[in-house]
């Protein structure tokens, strides 16, 4: 992590256009359009197990999701794809690129191949491109006496994972979740021109609201009992406050975590119908930092808040810190 730091340090000595936003948010914002990029990696980011168009769907979902936070409607995408030989493994990566953009109504618009040596891992990347709204929330936009908002559940994708890693064959909810996402597209947009702060959830909420609070500088507090986990993540382990810390430092959630004025009631906006949003705490006036709560009662942050680049012992994939 030093070493990353070091560099993006640097970066930030000649990334001086205000489209950048000094490298402290999780997209740029020029001329209207907001413009985000991940790259994946095989081995880092997803395993060599998971099926090539799943890979695909990921990488597209993921990067919509960055735009979801900023309240974006997806204009086109550039894709940068390694070719290693497995001409199958590399059509069924396409079938999924491909089904997702026509879901997201995503154009793809251009890109560019390179071939790597036989058996080297898989390294993929896309640009994603969207029409920024009237009001673009930042990460480090929340003020003290914000409420703080989750769009999603937690934990599913970090399960999923999990099980995958006892069991290439695993299957079901948890599974579906950690390889095919679903952005939230649509609460972003509906949340985007009422939030202070808004960022979407892929390192581990207790890491990704550190990050808020630390760029909004306010401190945050988190109710432990408050984050919302599916049935799936229930039946698979329990709702101890392991579990509840597990789901909230797991990562890959692809949640939004937006930071809204009090008076703000985010059920009188036009979300969709099936959109799980819970309040899950809020920002205040002292030291940048997180707080957490369970029971009503102050309890100790565990070691590890979430995944900083990386590995498959981490978040599969990662914003800028």
């Amino acid at each position: 992590m030093a070493r990353e730091r070091d560099i993006l340090d640097r970066l930030r000595r000649f990334a001086t256009d205000p489209a950048a936003r000094e490298l402290s948010d999780d997209v740029a914002l020029l001329d209207g359009l907001i413009i985000t990029h991940d790259t994946i990696a095989e081995g880092v980011h997803f395993l060599s197990s998971d099926p090539a168009a799943s890979v695909g769907w990921k990488l597209v979902a993921v990067n919509l999701s960055d735009l979801a936070a900023k309240g974006a409607t997806p204009r086109g995408a550039l894709l940068s794809l390694t070719i290693t030989g497995d001409d199958q493994w590399e059509a069924d990566f396409l079938t999924g690129i491909e089904a997702a953009c026509e879901s997201y109504a995503l154009p793809l618009i251009g890109g560019d191949t390179i071939a790597l040596p036989q058996g080297a891992p898989r390294v993929l990347g896309l640009t994603a491109i969207g029409r920024a709204g009237a009001h673009v929330p930042h990460r480090g936009g929340g003020q003290p006496g914000d409420t703080l908002w989750l769009v999603g559940t937690l934990g599913d994708s970090a399960a999923g994972l999990a099980l995958l890693r006892d069991d290439p064959r695993s299957a079901g909810p948890l599974v579906d979740v950690f390889r095919r996402p679903i952005p939230q597209l649509e609460a972003g947009r509906a949340l985007a021109p009422h939030a202070h702060g808004m960022m979407d959830v892929s390192d581990g909420l207790l890491l990704d609201a550190s990050r808020m609070a630390e760029a909004s500088g306010c401190a945050a507090l988190i109710d432990l009992d408050a984050l919302p986990l599916s049935p799936a993540f229930i039946d698979a382990r329990g709702d101890s406050r392991g579990s509840r810390l597990f789901a909230a430092t797991g990562g890959d959630d692809y949640a939004l975590l937006a930071a809204l004025a009090p008076e703000i009631d985010p059920s009188t906006l036009s979300l969709p119908s099936e959109t799980t949003i819970a309040r899950i705490g809020s920002l205040n006036a002292g030291e940048p930092g997180i707080r957490l709560v369970s029971g009503g009662q102050p309890i100790e942050l565990p070691e590890i808040l979430g995944h900083e680049h990386h590995g498959l012992s981490a978040a599969p994939m990662a914003d800028r810190p």
